[in-house]
């Protein structure tokens, strides 16, 4: 029996994500929803942020046999785990940054944090610095433009490299730096233009095959709920003025159509 598995974003950042477990499970029905209409969430205040989520897995759930819901974003995760868990039945995964592999991987014990301006402040990843890479120099930037960049890529956009080198000017001089978090689920659609910028960095290190292996574990114990959907479906919260193009892309991540949340009963 095919598992449903539910993903969520402001953006299109999370098919990262999507990649990674789909590579692990290629045969479950997936739902993805970007919560177009608040992007980014960076920019949003944490309770809008949990309200967006309670809706978004309630709107969906209420219409599709979710067996696992996966917040594919950095940014809404260190914000929405508990609300998700406590209102929802169905396993609740989070996507956070991938310290402890970062710091296990740095031979110079000197690694950068690269996430959203929300995540980067917030304590939970204070918490997972102190953790697991107190004995390393934590370099932390903060960026909504690289999301930006990312989303616009995304939408088969040219990548702006001097907006991108702009950003990511306040490591370009530090050498020593050799291994780098995405902490951003939008960010490895940029790993090569990061490279490009960084050239001192080693290793460049996200957290999508760590959730692709968690989900995998949450589903072998789980009894999955009876599912007739073949087709993988993707929602959004606002038309777009491209939705032609965006469904051209979306079709390479296998969805052959977008629908608007409002739409769902």
């Amino acid at each position: 029996m095919k598992p449903t598995i539910l993903l969520y974003d402001s953006g299109m950042g999370g098919l990262t994500v999507y990649d990674s477990i789909r590579e692990s499970l290629p045969n479950a029905h997936y739902l993805y929803c970007f919560d177009n209409a608040y992007f980014p969430y960076s920019e949003k205040s944490e309770n809008v942020v949990i309200e967006r989520a309670s809706m978004i897995v309630q709107k969906i759930a209420q219409n599709y046999p979710v067996d696992i819901v996966v917040v594919a974003c950095n940014t809404a995760s260190t914000v929405v785990l508990p609300a998700l868990r406590e209102r929802f039945r169905m396993p609740i995964v989070g996507t956070v940054p991938a310290i402890k592999p970062a710091a296990e991987k740095s031979v110079n014990h000197h690694i950068g944090l690269l996430a959203t301006k929300g995540t980067v402040q917030r304590s939970y990843v204070a918490n997972l610095i102190e953790q697991y890479a107190s004995h390393c120099i934590v370099e932390k930037l903060g960026s909504t433009k690289l999301v930006e960049i990312a989303e616009q890529k995304l939408h088969g956009k040219t990548v702006d490299l001097f907006a991108l080198k702009e950003e990511l000017s306040p490591w370009q001089q530090i050498q020593t730096l050799d291994t780098v978090v995405l902490g951003c689920t939008h960010f490895p659609l940029l790993k090569e233009e990061i490279k490009s910028c960084l050239p001192q960095v080693k290793h460049f290190v996200d957290s999508g095959k760590a959730i692709a292996s968690r989900v995998q574990y949450l589903l072998d114990n789980l009894q999955i709920k009876p599912n007739h959907s073949e087709e993988n479906l993707i929602f959004c919260t606002k038309s777009f003025d491209d939705q032609d193009k965006l469904l051209n892309i979306l079709a390479l991540w296998g969805f052959s159509h977008l629908c608007e949340l409002s739409e769902l009963n």
